[in-house]
């Protein structure tokens, strides 16, 4: 995921139902169940851990197994309430705990306290995430025995580059969750997520080395989710057993971009839950990312709200849209969004295009604002367009030279937004079409991006004949300007 792009902004649930998803999770739950039955006679060890003696009883208060399985449950849940201050060390020495401050915020907090505890829970899940397996573990405590430190090296892990792959692919998924035409709430295949972190973007048909390295990111992401799941973080349909078995043999998975729909689910499927996007989105803004979220600018001026919507998705920018108006009386939001559309900077077509987005969702309380600026240069082409669409009387005919203005205004906005989009070609190929001697009349239009408009028409269209008469336009617009 690149730091230097913009995020599309994330569409959270409230807080209130995120605090009331985080309680119910099984690892904060469980957590919240030992603080409150760890009493006197609980003991830990040196590190906070329950004494393994104990490991039975508190998996029995969960309702867990009296297997090693259980045992393992109960104990990350115990650290979990160390971590998280719902419970607390009384004395070291003695190993003796009480409960702590924080397991009052379960009954009587706020829903933010609430999943400032579920974030904490969250922490300790993606540090035993990215832990290497039991085996390595014990060569790890050998080692340790052996030399009295640990050296990382013979143990072909790095901590540090670990929590950093697990980072970059929770960010991917992020990503894809976001992102209009990604994911969405779909689930995501673990083949391809693996690969997002694997595959360059500039690569052709990925090579057999590549694809191994794919299949071992696979098997590393099936061992961390099912880890993940119990957070909440997640829902994860795990890798079949007898894939897994083939792939550990050797068999190596295909390219990823070649399965079919009754295959796919075999090699895993994830997806963020709403909790798990918000405490993505938590994380990413403690790094330091801009990680914006619909509503961010509900209690902005408009003239942020045109600025700050300009790099937003369509379906993105009509949520904050709407949530922006409804704070609002029409009338005085229209003359707002208005007023905040003028300019001739580089980014005033793109305001001009998300302010038309914006009154589409006004009534006709808003029409004496539309009037005001019919005689305006900038806005009066929007204004007639507002006005013909909600059906009102004595809307004067534009003149032609607006007619062009508009046209070229509209599809500098398609530019800054959509680029070379095959929708743009279509418009562009629309008018040639519709209006004979356009070029003749629209290298007069003055507009600052005139030039720049004929080019990109230049570009567009497929017919080369008209293609050389949009940049003949382009040049002469240019030059009138003096460019």
């Amino acid at each position: 995921m690149s730091d230097s792009s913009p995020l599309p902004p994330a569409r959270l649930h409230s807080e209130a139902e995120l605090a009331r998803d985080a309680l119910a999770t099984p690892l904060l739950s469980r957590a919240v169940r030992l603080a409150r039955w760890a009493g006197p006679a609980t003991r830990v060890g040196a590190g906070g851990e329950l004494v393994e003696e104990q490991l039975p009883a508190a998996a029995l208060e969960l309702g867990l197994g009296a297997d090693s399985d259980g045992a393992a449950d109960a104990s990350e849940a115990w650290r979990v309430a160390v971590d998280t201050g719902l419970v607390e060390i009384v004395d070291e020495e003695e190993g003796t705990v009480a409960a702590g401050e924080d397991l009052a915020v379960v009954a009587s907090g706020s829903p933010q306290d609430i999943l400032g505890l579920w974030l904490g829970a969250l922490d300790t899940a993606l540090a035993d995430a990215s832990i290497p397996d039991i085996e390595d573990m014990d060569h790890l405590v050998d080692v340790l025995e052996e030399t009295g430190e640990v050296d990382f090296s013979q143990l072909d892990w790095d901590p540090e580059a670990e929590a950093e792959f697990l980072e970059g692919v929770l960010g991917n998924l992020y990503l894809l969750t976001v992102t209009e035409g990604g994911a969405g709430d779909e689930p995501v295949p673990l083949p391809a997520l693996a690969a997002s972190m694997i595959v360059p973007d500039d690569m052709g048909e990925p090579t057999d080395d590549v694809l191994e390295q794919v299949s071992d990111a696979m098997l590393k992401l099936d061992d961390q989710f099912r880890l993940l799941t119990p957070v909440g973080l997640v829902e994860f349909q795990p890798v079949d057993e007898a894939l897994m078995a083939e792939i550990e043999e050797g068999d190596g998975i295909s390219e990823p971009d070649t399965f079919d729909d009754s295959d796919v689910t075999r090699y895993g499927m994830v997806r963020l839950t709403p909790l798990g996007l918000y405490g993505v989105r938590a994380r990413m803004i403690d790094a330091g990312l801009d990680a914006p979220v619909v509503g961010d600018l509900a209690d902005k001026g408009a003239d942020t709200l045109l600025d700050g919507t300009s790099s937003f998705p369509q379906a993105a920018a009509q949520a904050e849209i709407e949530q922006w108006l409804a704070q609002r009386e029409q009338l005085a939001a229209a003359r707002e969004l208005l007023a905040a559309a003028r300019g001739a900077d580089a980014g005033a077509p793109l305001r001009r295009l998300r302010c038309q987005q914006a009154l589409s969702l006004v009534g006709r309380e808003a029409e004496p604002a539309l009037r005001e600026v019919l005689d305006d240069a900038e806005l009066g082409g929007l204004a007639r367009v507002w006005l013909a669409e909600h059906g009102a009387s004595d809307v004067p005919a534009p003149p032609e030279s607006l007619i062009f203005w508009l046209t070229v205004d509209t599809i500098a906005a398609q530019l800054a937004l959509e680029g070379n989009s095959d929708e743009l070609q279509g418009l562009v190929e629309g008018l040639a079409a519709q209006h004979r001697g356009f070029f003749a009349a629209a290298w007069k239009v003055d507009h600052p991006a005139t030039a720049d408009v004929l080019e990109a028409m230049g570009r567009l269209h497929p017919d080369k004949k008209v293609a050389k008469e949009a940049r003949k336009a382009a040049f002469k617009a240019r030059s009138a300007q003096g460019g």
